[in-house]
């Protein structure tokens, strides 16, 4: 135990947000730091160390998080950086990305505030970096063995790596112009910076991972020759078949995906557009979905200097404490406020808008939240010119969701964006048809227990067989699809697999 006292001692402190008012005009990361130094050290101290640690069994990746919080409170940062990357090979995203599952198991959460773990580790990323501590890791022999990574999200850039680490030569094919898939376009910039994933990329050219972006594989690639040109394919194409919402009016323009204009916004940030064709300038904006991706809609929108925005969530508002049908350690659906709801009820306190009355209508919610919980969309209506100009809302039950009567409500809106999840992967692509691959009912792709497909020498890792799923499970399933890869090519295999292609969340 780093410090015995610790957690009793020394409250749980988390890093400052720059002022909401400094960010909101610019896209650079909302921490002022996130380091957190001086006073990581410390919060490092709280760790118990407990007998058994159930923010290992939150973890997909099973970090070591007591190792390296002693390590970190005794300020051996070399020591810290090895312990984190040998279960986590992007430490620095998951430490700004993930919503750290971890500190809801900690075991300080029983009866008081978890450790800061999420602040720790990326803390510890960070400080390797600046230290020269994350070098290239060249394999030493070369297998000669060819492996095809498709896809270069989290969990294609982690199997590549690995399998690059024991020597096989392993190219990663990305339909986009950039790498990183959802990291690049799909995360804004304000959550984490894209040098953060340029400077991993160059990590991996220099131990000899190849990359061939702007080539989709079942379009301007057959996926057959692939199969046919490499001793092994790895699919980590993603869970990219967004939900629809169909209603009256669905078809008027202004109304959009979720991941059309996340993209956008971002391509701006990457120098390729001057300000994006979507943009949420001067307009009433309604985000349909209250998940993660809709609070990426919201910093974003924000950012472009909206007239309005409101979040409708068909689920019921959560309560502040962790319901009784939820036990620890078990991630909670409690109230959260993320730094893009901060901004907005930030604004709201500043007059930019009053979210009490939206165009006459009263939204009920938290004070100076933007959310209005408990609310389904039933159908749009537009203007002379097939632009939307309003969504009629109904108030839904919170155990059936049937609507309740006389709840309607109207609410203005020229752009809207729906931010409802994912469904799978893409069904009717040239990857799938061509290669023959089964999906499930969920639109999944189907493997067995070694993440191979029925396809003989494909193999499928992250979202595209599991699911829509969290970063660390897409690291942890490129960590194991990778082990199981190399284990089908040599009979054998050295690397680490964290979870099986069945093992799930930890709930109640």
């Amino acid at each position: 135990m780093a410090d015995p006292k610790g957690f009793l001692t020394t409250p749980r402190r988390t890093p400052a947000r720059r002022p909401v008012c400094e960010r909101v005009e610019d896209w650079h990361e909302v921490y002022t730091g996130q380091s957190l130094l001086p006073i990581v050290s410390a919060q490092a101290g709280r760790c118990m160390d407990c007998g058994i640690p159930f923010c290992h069994e939150a973890c997909p990746l099973g970090n070591m998080i007591p190792d390296w919080n002693d390590l970190v409170y005794r300020e051996d940062w070399a020591a810290a950086a090895e312990r984190l990357h040998a279960t986590n090979n992007f430490p620095e995203f998951t430490g700004r990305l993930c919503p750290a599952p971890c500190e809801s198991a900690c075991v300080l959460t029983i009866n008081a505030d978890p450790v800061t773990i999420k602040n720790v580790e990326v803390a510890i990323a960070d400080r390797a970096w600046e230290d020269g501590l994350a070098c290239p890791r060249p394999p030493e022999r070369h297998s000669g063995r060819r492996i095809a990574v498709v896809g270069s999200g989290p969990a294609g850039l982690a199997a590549a790596q690995q399998l690059t680490r024991v020597g096989h030569t392993v190219t990663v094919y990305e339909r986009a112009d950039r790498l990183g898939g959802l990291l690049r376009y799909g995360i804004p910039e304000f959550k984490m910076e894209k040098h953060h994933l340029d400077r991993r990329l160059a990590q991996m050219r220099a131990e000899g991972t190849l990359f061939r972006t702007e080539v989709e594989v079942g379009a301007d690639l057959d996926a057959r020759r692939v199969v046919t040109e490499h001793d092994a394919v790895l699919l980590a194409v993603g869970a990219t078949a967004w939900r629809e919402l169909r209603v009256p009016g669905r078809e008027l323009a202004g109304i959009h995906q979720a991941m059309e204009y996340l993209p956008l916004a971002n391509r701006v940030q990457e120098g390729d557009l001057t300000e994006s064709p979507v943009s949420a300038e001067g307009k009433d904006v309604v985000i349909v979905g209250g998940g993660d991706t809709g609070a990426d809609c919201l910093g974003t929108v924000l950012r472009q200097h909206a007239a309005s925005v409101v979040q409708l969530d068909i689920n019921p508002l959560p309560g502040e404490c962790r319901p009784e049908h939820e036990p620890w350690p078990v991630y909670p659906h409690v109230y959260r406020v993320s730094p893009a709801h901060e901004e907005a009820c930030e604004l709201a306190r500043r007059g930019v808008w009053d979210p009490a009355e939206h165009g006459g209508v009263p939204l009920p919610g938290p004070e100076g939240d933007i959310r209005v919980f408990s609310a389904s969309t039933f159908r749009f209506e537009g203007d002379d010119e097939g632009h939307v100009r309003s969504l009629h809302l109904v108030g839904v039950e919170p155990r059936h969701r049937r609507a309740q009567q006389g709840t309607e409500r109207v609410i203005p809106a020229q752009l809207v964006l729906l931010a409802l999840g994912f469904s799978g992967a893409e069904r009717d692509c040239g990857l799938v048809t061509q290669l023959g691959l089964e999906l499930d009912r969920r639109g999944h792709v189907v493997r067995d227990a070694r993440f191979a497909t029925g396809v003989e020498k494909v193999f499928v890792a992250g979202d595209a067989g599991r699911g829509q799923s969290l970063i660390v499970w897409a690291i942890a399933e490129g960590r194991s699809a990778a082990a199981a890869v190399d284990r089908w090519l040599t009979g054998s295999t050295c690397l680490p697999a964290p979870i099986t292609p069945t093992a799930r969340p930890l709930v109640a």
